[in-house]
């Protein structure tokens, strides 16, 4: 249904929701509590709300995707770590503010919700980001000017690039050692090369010293960049498979 979709128009068709999609778990997000009397601590309960519906979602797939493939089998031997990163990249989305699906007026009603609550979490965190007396206040007033429409896209991004990270660690927390993502895209200090990331979907995300921290990349511990490909391109991609 076109209506489901943003920016669809009715009588062109375009970008359709895989199934998947439609049962993601954002209900802790829509939920979560604006009400921080202290601005400094918004950025911190936005992460444990986001961490917790990754969670919840993570769960979901591991229970539910295994019986979905046993009956209309990918081919794949990676399928629960590509969900995985395939949740994970719409979550991001929904972080951002960039996520396309609209649903039945139901889920739009919450989805709505979900926005102005993550909008006013935001504005919460550029308070306190833009408020601070550190040597960077001028630089970081001038980077997160407000947007007219109050998205606050910048520092949205920004902060999911900062969290990413935690968000894939609550996602796969409920994955087995074994589980391993379907492409080579892990590479610590350019030693080996690239490599699959064998454990709990993960990049093993230690240097030479072994302190767990990051390589020397963006992919850390993340195996994926769904989260940096356009939503409707990777639903489109979902749907060849399927």
């Amino acid at each position: 249904d076109d209506k489901k979709i943003e920016s669809n128009k009715c009588s062109n068709g375009g970008a359709c929701a895989p199934y998947r999609r439609l049962h993601v778990c954002d209900k802790n997000m829509v939920k979560m509590d604006t009400n921080n009397d202290d601005s400094s601590k918004a950025k911190h309960n936005l992460l444990v709300d986001v961490c917790m519906a990754a969670k919840y979602e993570g769960e979901s797939i591991k229970t539910h995707y295994p019986k979905y493939d046993a009956e209309y089998p990918s081919g794949s031997s990676f399928t629960t770590c590509t969900m995985l990163a395939r949740s994970f990249a719409d979550i991001g989305d929904i972080v951002r503010g960039k996520d396309l699906f609209r649903g039945n007026k139901k889920e739009n009603k919450q989805r709505d919700r979900l926005e102005e609550n993550l909008k006013t979490i935001f504005k919460q965190i550029h308070d306190d980001v833009t408020s601070t007396s550190g040597k960077n206040r001028l630089a970081l007033q001038e980077r997160y000017k407000e947007d007219p429409d109050k998205n606050y896209s910048k520092l949205r991004e920004d902060w999911w690039n900062a969290n990413r990270q935690e968000v894939w660690k609550a996602i796969t927390c409920g994955t087995h050692d074994g589980a391993s993502y379907f492409r080579a895209t892990c590479d610590i200090n350019n030693e080996k090369g690239p490599s699959v990331a064998q454990k709990q979907c993960r990049c093993d995300g230690k240097p030479k010293g072994g302190k767990a921290g990051k390589g020397s990349g963006d992919v850390n511990i993340v195996p994926t960049y769904f989260d940096y490909v356009p939503q409707y391109l990777r639903w489109f991609e979902e749907w060849a498979e399927d």
